[in-house]
């Protein structure tokens, strides 16, 4: 050590901090990554490696580097090799940064591939003979005089006046720092999803730790080779005594810049987690990562200080576990802290909505007062952090949730059509895609929601407000959550629709009910009891003729109650056959309705389509009923004389599917099924939810409507 305390207390405190941090990042690599691959090891030891180099450091500042023994003979040893391995393990890193080691490609195998034995070779080389010369040291070892002769001796050997020592050294290192920005600025292509955001994202950390190395490596081997020259003509012992003042402030400012080095290259693996193998970071590793930092500064600072003052073991003893007590129980706290944070975040989401009184109150509307923005507003704003985000439900469940829910709520963006999007989404195993945020509104994600149904829903996402990336438990976090709004949201308001229609049932019921028994007691038992009073008299021709027609006004009155009565089922379309019988009512009801129909019916269709449940067919057949009397109804233009077509196509792979489309006027807003008119659609599409298909409507004005029913 030095003369001056503060000095010593500094080098001391930076040394360990360095070791911590790079025993943290090495064991982080190794337990947090695939283990299969050997370039992994390499990382993994090379960190590991320059741990142990600054442990060694460590104690021969404290013992002082001119106390020599055999002991501190080994030390030197262990501190050297780690000087070696380290720049080969930084070039090792970057390989792994530029996909040497994951997937074979060409012209980077061509362009490292002999650098990269090259330099593994000198590396072997040079452990070997520091090792070996190591061995001859410790064995002559007899006074620290003679000592320093030997070693003057050995780093005396120059070559065209340069020093071996200084040129080999200095060689290796400056080509491996070189070799490394090469690898930075030229990667090979990324074969892992969204690896090339992760380079993007780590490249600025990589490259100004390379950097900083570079720097340190020159002053390594300037100071190397002032030392090699100086040993030419005053003993080793002499030059350290001299310029011990110097040698310290260097020492310390080389230190400095391997901490900054390795806290830059700690960013670049944490941040992205190159090493790992995940598609995206984590959460908890950038936490215990800030922690790491923490915990590395602040016991060096206090260790190093104490061993600076050459304060008693016991009290250093003590002050070690009052120190690891403290940053326990702030470790502890925050974990209590960070889980507070997260149950508040969730709360939003467990909260009761009342459904079961809602679905209980008698209403005429089918408008379901369910309060899905306030926990999207949390998951954007509290959970995700985003700029912006919009929930949009698509495939057989997007009747039933109706529009896209925004954030913020102020937003009113023009989202184009998702077909091509949802093209993309084929697997479950698709968690996510980078999307244009010029096309989708300023979203830079999207997310795929999925149920049992398949493709339910996307969640387009913006920017975090803090400008970071999201994390892996993020992601998964907002899938699942938007996978239970669009399920919740779906879920509530086809019960509510059914309760609607069984409250429309039963009104309709008891109003037939009344009915009937008004007109069988007030019109038509008087009229059977007058005709029968008529007949027991002297039957005339009068008489038998006022009889006669009292009785045919009973049958139509009858008749004309049996049919306004609802019927339970459709045997239509199990007698003929559903395609058969859709043709029936279009020819029957609607045959003026509309100028020309098209029917486009692939083979072996009306087949597939007698294998459906007789309920599944019924709901089905009203359902294209219904789209059918929409259109005759609505979609003839009333200014113009444009002819009304219609067209029905009729198709069963991969699953049945039944399209209606005419060229009428279109559905504005205020026919749409989920706004005030439309509640026929509407009531149809929660139908067909409820046996397993959908209901899905496209309008352009002026132009057509298309229904299309699909049933698995």
């Amino acid at each position: 050590m030095s003369d001056y305390p503060l000095l010593n207390w500094a080098a001391m405190a930076i040394s360990l901090f360095n070791a911590i941090l790079l025993f943290w990042l090495g064991l982080t690599v190794l337990l947090n990554s695939d283990r299969q691959a050997w370039g992994i090891w390499l990382a993994a030891a090379g960190l590991l490696m320059g741990g142990v180099f600054f442990v060694s450091h460590l104690v021969i500042l404290y013992i002082g580097p001119t106390t020599l023994s055999l002991i501190m003979v080994i030390w030197w040893g262990i501190g050297l090799i780690p000087a070696i391995l380290m720049p080969y393990s930084w070039y090792t890193i970057a390989l792994w940064y530029s996909g040497f080691w994951q997937e074979p490609v060409p012209w980077l195998q061509r362009r490292h591939g002999a650098a990269f034995l090259i330099i593994t070779l000198v590396m072997v080389i040079g452990l070997l003979l520091m090792v070996v010369g190591i061995m001859l040291l410790a064995q002559r070892f007899r006074s620290p005089d003679e000592f320093f002769d030997q070693l003057r001796f050995f780093i005396r050997w120059s070559f065209l006046g340069i020093p071996l020592l200084s040129l080999a050294y200095s060689g290796y290192v400056v080509l491996c720092v070189a070799l490394s920005w090469d690898t930075l600025r030229h990667p090979g292509p990324s074969h892992r999803a969204m690896g090339t955001l992760a380079r993007q994202r780590a490249r600025p950390w990589f490259a100004a730790a390379s950097l900083i190395l570079l720097l340190v490596s020159l002053m390594v081997a300037g100071v190397l080779n002032w030392l090699v020259q100086q040993s030419r003509h005053v003993p080793l012992i002499d030059i350290y005594w001299e310029h011990r003042a110097v040698i310290a402030w260097w020492d310390l400012l080389v230190s400095a810049l391997i901490a900054i080095a390795n806290m830059l290259a700690g960013q670049a693996i944490i941040a992205y987690e190159l090493f790992t193998g995940k598609i995206l970071p984590r959460r908890g590793l950038q936490r215990h990562w800030r922690r790491a930092i923490i915990l590395a500064a602040g016991y060096g600072f206090v260790i190093g200080g104490s061993l600076a003052i050459n304060l008693r073991p016991l009290y250093s003893l003590l002050l070690t576990a009052m120190l690891m007590t403290l940053f326990y129980a702030l470790f502890s706290w925050r974990s209590y802290a960070e889980r507070e944070h997260f149950i508040a975040s969730l709360r939003p989401f467990i909260t009761g909505q009342q459904l079961y009184p809602q679905l209980l109150t008698e209403t005429e509307t089918v408008v379901l007062e369910l309060d899905i923005h306030t926990p999207f507003r949390a998951l954007c704003r509290d959970l995700l952090d985003a700029q912006l985000a919009y929930l949009i439900s698509v495939g057989p469940l997007a009747p039933l949730v109706g529009p896209p829910l925004l954030y913020p709520q102020t937003a009113s963006p023009e989202l184009p059509p998702l077909a091509e999007l949802t093209s993309q989404f084929s697997t479950p195993k698709i968690t996510w895609l980078a999307v244009e945020p010029a096309q989708y509104a300023g979203a830079i994600w999207a997310v795929p929601l999925w149920s049992e149904r398949g493709l339910v829903g996307i969640l387009l996402l913006g920017e975090k407000v803090s400008g970071g990336l999201y994390t892996q438990e993020e992601m998964e976090v907002a899938r699942a959550s938007g996978e239970r709004l669009i399920d919740m949201k779906a879920s509530a308001e086809m019960a509510h629709r059914l309760m609607g229609l069984q409250r429309q049932r039963l009104a309709e019921s008891q109003v037939i009910d009344r009915r009937t028994r008004r007109v069988l007691h007030d019109e038509v038992l008087p009229q059977l009891h007058t005709a029968l009073l008529s007949l027991s008299r002297v039957p005339t021709g009068e008489a038998v003729q006022e009889a006669s027609e009292m009785l045919a006004a009973a049958h139509r009155q009858i008749a004309n109650l049996l049919r306004e009565m609802p019927i339970g089922a459709a045997p239509e379309v199990t007698r003929l056959g559903f395609i058969v019988a859709l043709q029936q009512v279009v020819a029957q009801e609607f045959n003026d309705a509309f100028d020309s129909v098209q029917w486009q019916v692939s083979p072996g269709t009306d087949q597939a389509l007698h294998h459906l449940s007789p309920l599944s067919a019924e709901v089905c057949f009203y359902a294209a009923r219904e789209a059918i009397r929409n259109a005759a109804r609505h979609a003839r233009p009333t200014e113009t004389g444009q002819p009304l077509n219609l067209r029905i196509t009729a198709g069963h792979t991969p699953t049945l599917h039944l399209v209606i489309e005419d060229d009428g006027v279109g559905l504005n807003a205020a026919a749409s099924p989920n706004g005030g008119s439309g509640q026929g659609l509407a009531l149809h599409s929660t139908m067909m939810a409820v046996i397993g298909g959908s209901l899905a409507l496209e309008s352009i004005p002026h132009t057509y409507t298309r229904i299309t029913l699909t049933l698995p």
